[in-house]
């Protein structure tokens, strides 16, 4: 590992992730890895972006990363080159994706050839920048020896919550933490919780290295005006479908009120481990609808006249969904995490995840009164906060 200067000569942005995941509906990893990508290319430390594809890598100048932010903003990837289309292997995304990559890329460079890449187009003493984890790897690591290697970590977790992993992710985040153990110079934490269990589980490992916490920016969401919402009142939770965002406490609460419940939309896809609920699902739920193929803009549309975004989850790094809400004046119903109070303070309402009655006693009074009272007071986490932490303090 090497010291901190006080100015890098330039800032290396790993975009695996946005490439390989090109035209898809954005995670709340993706939005951090977008966060950086936009803000690393306005500022005026020289900036470059590299991605591994199935070919080797492919490094961005400041235009070619502009580019990339472009092209997700307007879904807009162009068509899969020969090259893409020829490799059995990647599906759709990585397809649109790495073929854009090679339309603007300033260098390429196969497996072999990373540490010639990055010696002979970047300056000494940059900074590399991994916020996705898509990269994370002792290849990678070893072709930026020499820079500064500042690895942001969401949580940890697979490691608290195995549980409700999907298959070989507990491994992969084991495998991922090792290296990070062994070569990063700063790891970024979104929060006093993150930071705590990084620390821990990293000082099973080995010398930690220094940590920095820096809650997330939360943008607040550009809502689709043209979105036709339903009938008030409804409530609304955001996220994948899997063990840890806990929906089967919403739907035995459905479950029991009966036909004449409000309607709950589930925003988001199905995702693992999780037989049960979507057999429940399949079955029927009264009034609980999968609303898996809006928009952003939809979603903010509908959270913003929801009686109130309900969110059960087990655990969190962050998140990003609820406070998103509050940012949009929806009342917030959640879990007692310690993340959560720690960002979302005093505007969200807390309820214990072992007190059904208590989430249903609160369900049932929002859905009388619509949501409405008091006037809900966030000031959400800024982005520019979060990068002023960030910077200068690697």
């Amino acid at each position: 590992m090497v010291g901190q200067a006080n100015q890098p000569s330039a800032h290396l942005l790993d975009i695996t992730r946005l490439i390989n995941r090109a035209g898809l509906h954005p995670t709340g990893v993706d939005r951090v890895e977008r966060a950086y990508l936009r803000h690393l290319a306005d500022h005026p430390t020289p900036f470059f972006a590299i991605a591994r594809t199935a070919l080797g890598y492919v490094l961005l100048d400041r235009t070619g990363a502009a580019s990339i932010a472009k092209a997700i903003a307007s879904g807009d990837w162009g068509s899969p080159d020969v090259i893409s289309r020829l490799n059995p292997r990647l599906d759709g995304p990585r397809k649109t994706g790495q073929s854009f990559l090679r339309r603007i890329a300033i260098a390429r460079a196969t497996k072999s050839r990373l540490r010639r890449l990055i010696t002979e187009n970047l300056p000494a003493d940059f900074v590399y920048f991994n916020t996705g984890h898509s990269n994370l790897n002792l290849r990678m690591m070893q072709g930026v020896s020499g820079a500064r290697k500042v690895v942001l970590l969401h949580d940890t977790i697979p490691l608290e919550y195995p549980q409700t992993q999907r298959a070989g992710a507990v491994q992969g985040f084991e495998d991922k933490l090792a290296i990070v153990s062994r070569h990063a110079d700063v790891v970024i934490c979104t929060s006093a919780q993150c930071q705590a269990d990084v620390i821990r589980h990293l000082s099973k490992l080995g010398p930690v290295p220094k940590t920095v916490m820096a809650h997330l920016g939360v943008d607040v969401p550009v809502i689709d005006t043209e979105f036709a919402r339903p009938r008030a009142p409804y409530f609304v939770t955001v996220g994948t479908i899997e063990p840890r965002k806990n929906h089967a406490l919403l739907l035995d609460i459905w479950q029991a009120w009966g036909a004449d419940a409000p309607p709950l939309y589930l925003c988001g896809k199905r995702g693992w481990r999780n037989d049960a609920v979507f057999a429940r699902l399949d079955q029927g739920v009264p009034n609980v609808i999968e609303a898996n193929d809006l928009s952003d803009g939809q979603i903010a549309a509908l959270v913003k006249g929801a009686a109130a975004m309900l969110f059960p989850s087990q655990a969190e790094g962050f998140g990003l969904p609820p406070a998103e809400a509050l940012a949009l004046g929806c009342r917030v119903v959640c879990a007692d995490l310690a993340v959560y109070g720690e960002v979302l303070g005093n505007s969200a309402v807390y309820v214990a995840l072992s007190d059904r009655y208590l989430w249903e006693k609160t369900i049932k009074e929002l859905a009388v009164s619509g949501g409405s009272g008091t006037k809900i007071q966030y000031a959400p986490p800024r982005w520019a906060d979060h990068f002023k932490t960030v910077l200068s303090k690697i």
